[in-house]
């Protein structure tokens, strides 16, 4: 399947997005820093599905060119909006990764109207309510320069055999973007608070989340599912942070469930 990769204005600067496949839309949001190249392998699985499939790139990373200034979720959410709009959407799916779950909620509960079913995959509710990570885990993932901080960055996303057995797909799940970005991600995901709007999403949705995830602890999962009106709670066990390439072929048959009920 082919994709074709777009940019819009955005705040001085450009936005990319990639776009192919069928017709009902998919948007999928991505992680803190983390560049379009983590959903390779699901949008490749949605399109081939017949689900059209539009990949937001964060601000900073992909083809997106913007200036970092104080961002937050609602600022990629605005973002999102605006794909949309260029598009010529009222509504679609929304799938988020990690950060891009937050992302997506304030996107769910302040335009209802433009989300049909919803995706939170690895995510968490921030906030007071957030379950943190142990603070090792935080340490680990400063010190990503050298080889060894990285390995340790791959290994709270995918198992370390997995890994050895798919370095490449491993490596899209590594920092993209400038020093600068990287903070102005990291400051928009860590002052995220869901608190309110998890009650006021009204779309059908699936929350998706690994058991051995140590980046966001599964118990956010939990939290989600209970805060979210009628939502549904998917865990893998043994999944941790990356479900999504590691337990590709289960988290797609999930997502594709939800997504095209019968």
């Amino acid at each position: 399947m082919e994709f074709e990769e777009r940019t819009i204005p955005v705040d001085g600067g450009t936005l990319g997005f990639d776009v192919g496949g069928g017709s009902t839309t998919v948007l999928l949001l991505a992680g803190q820093s983390l560049g379009p190249e983590v959903f390779l392998g699901l949008r490749s699985d949605l399109a081939a599905a017949g689900l059209r499939v539009v990949a937001v790139h964060t601000r900073g990373t992909g083809a997106g060119r913007v200036t970092p200034r104080e961002w937050s979720t609602s600022t990629f959410a605005d973002d999102a909006v605006a794909v949309l709009d260029h598009l010529g959407l009222d509504r679609a799916h929304v799938y988020g990764f990690s950060m891009g779950g937050r992302v997506a909620t304030v996107l769910a509960a302040r335009h209802p109207d433009r989300v049909d079913r919803l995706v939170l995959g690895a995510s968490g509710p921030g906030g007071a309510q957030e379950v943190p990570r142990d603070p090792e885990v935080t340490r680990s993932m400063r010190h990503t320069a050298t080889p060894e901080g990285l390995r340790g960055l791959q290994e709270l996303f995918f198992t370390p055999g997995w890994i050895d057995a798919n370095p490449d797909v491993a490596q899209r799940f590594t920092p993209r973007g400038t020093p600068r970005v990287r903070r102005a991600h990291h400051a928009a995901s860590t002052t995220h608070d869901g608190g309110e709007l998890l009650a006021a999403i009204s779309a059908p949705t699936l929350v998706l989340h690994g058991a051995d995830d140590a980046m966001t602890p599964v118990a956010n999962a939990e939290l989600l599912a209970r805060a979210v009106p009628d939502a549904r709670l998917t865990v893998f066990p043994g999944a941790r942070h990356g479900y999504l390439e590691e337990f590709r072929t289960l988290a797609t048959a999930a997502t594709l469930a939800f997504l095209t009920p019968l």
